[in-house]
């Protein structure tokens, strides 16, 4: 197995006979028949907002979830609120999680969110590729990232653009915060959210977009000339500031 060491991840097993339908009333996405595949989803507050977000896969008799190292000990926590009687169990997996472009080896999977973040896989061994500029890739893409664009108990996954990267369904019935996220689908236009605009100099991550006499929203993740910002698109101008630098618009 050849890859990067995605080093900032963590992977959950989940085993036991309900494992799938357990997830499967908790999560924004559909679990079923996950053997061959990954799944991007998200769990979140009854009250719609995010909590965390992950990769999901199945090997033999085990769900593989692969979140963000830093909040994997308070999902797994969370997750096992919600176990009551369920044969359900989540502990460590033991895996380095690889990552990569270009030809995937074998047993690599697609990462389901976009094309240009590759390929993803499992191994008991750590990764040895060279390291590779994810953020760039984000950026571009308009990608968010867990702590960083994804603010647990703030951000709205709709907003975060979970529809266009695939880790929401609308048609598999009821999970937690399901209702508020399907009021927001059925909003004629969402009002808020993230968009890679132009940059010109350097502000810190969550630094707040000024246009005019008005907050417009917040910047968060830079590379290069671009940024990935959360924006309130009704105030938006061709160009803002950011502290000390200026924010564009693509269509300013």
């Amino acid at each position: 197995m050849t890859g990067e060491e995605a080093a900032d991840r963590t992977v959950l097993a989940i085993t036991g006979a309900d494992r799938e339908k357990f997830l499967q009333g908790l999560v924004t996405n559909d679990v079923k028949a996950l053997e061959g595949r990954l799944v991007y989803a998200a769990m979140l507050t009854p009250q719609g907002k995010y909590l965390a977000d992950f990769l999901l896969t199945e090997r033999d008799d085990t769900i593989l979830l692969d979140v963000k190292a830093d909040i994997a000990e308070a999902l797994a926590r969370r997750l096992s609120l919600y176990k009551l009687r369920a044969d359900v169990r989540i502990a460590p997996a033991g895996l380095h999680v690889h990552r990569g472009l270009g030809e995937p080896p074998e047993g690599a999977l697609p990462d389901p969110r976009h094309a240009a973040l590759g390929w993803r896989a499992y191994s008991e061994t750590p990764g040895t590729a060279p390291a590779i500029d994810w953020d760039r890739i984000r950026v571009a893409e308009c990608i968010p990232e867990t702590g960083i664009e994804l603010i647990p108990e703030d951000s709205y996954i709709l907003e975060a653009g979970f529809e266009r990267l695939h880790g929401v369904d609308f048609r598999k019935g009821c999970y937690v915060g399901q209702e508020v996220t399907a009021r927001m689908k059925h909003k004629t236009e969402l009002r808020k959210g993230l968009a890679t605009v132009g940059v010109e100099g350097a502000a810190p991550i969550g630094t707040p977009i000024a246009a005019g006499s008005k907050e417009a929203g917040r910047l968060f993740t830079q590379a290069g000339d671009l940024a990935i910002a959360y924006l309130r698109f009704d105030r938006v101008l061709p160009r803002m500031t950011a502290g000390a630098a200026t924010v564009l618009w693509p269509d300013g």
